[in-house]
């Protein structure tokens, strides 16, 4: 099966119809309220939804990235990607990987970068099935007052 990829922009209905439940699938605390208003404070920092569609119509994965200048060079920057379960492992993120590539050369970025959680082994695999290698660990620190 194709699929068409399309840049989603906020206000679009697909934004609400077709990403955020899909989004939500990757990332289950974020509330569609958190969703909604996450949405325009991002797409305003550059980032970029792409969503896949198939000949139907119906949303089949979504990436979220942007383009950020590094001390490392200039990089597309994936922060989520996500095919929906009953679609997993018919190409549809190995379109969208490569589509992103694409983009990135396109851009002038050196490379495409993504975080995984630690525990997502299959999506680990997935990874590295296309060639990317673990070249850091991300840390973090909350600095938000406990409540």
């Amino acid at each position: 099966m194709s699929y068409v990829l399309t840049d989603v922009v906020p206000g679009d209905w697909r934004m609400t119809a077709h990403v955020r439940p899909l989004i939500r699938v990757l990332r289950p605390a974020l509330t569609e309220e958190e969703f909604d208003r996450f949405v325009p404070e991002a797409h305003a920092q550059g980032l970029v939804f792409t969503a896949a569609h198939d000949v139907h119509g119906h949303c089949a994965a979504v990436a979220t990235h942007r383009v950020l200048a590094t001390s490392r060079g200039r990089i597309l920057f994936v922060d989520d990607l996500v095919t929906r379960p009953d679609r997993r492992s018919a190409g549809i993120a190995t379109a969208l990987i490569t589509h992103l590539t694409e983009r990135a050369r396109s851009s002038g970025c050196h490379r495409v970068e993504l975080d995984s959680g630690t525990t997502n082994v299959t999506a680990h695999r997935f990874y590295h099935a296309r060639r990317m290698t673990i070249a850091a660990l991300h840390f973090t620190l909350p600095v938000a007052d406990e409540v």
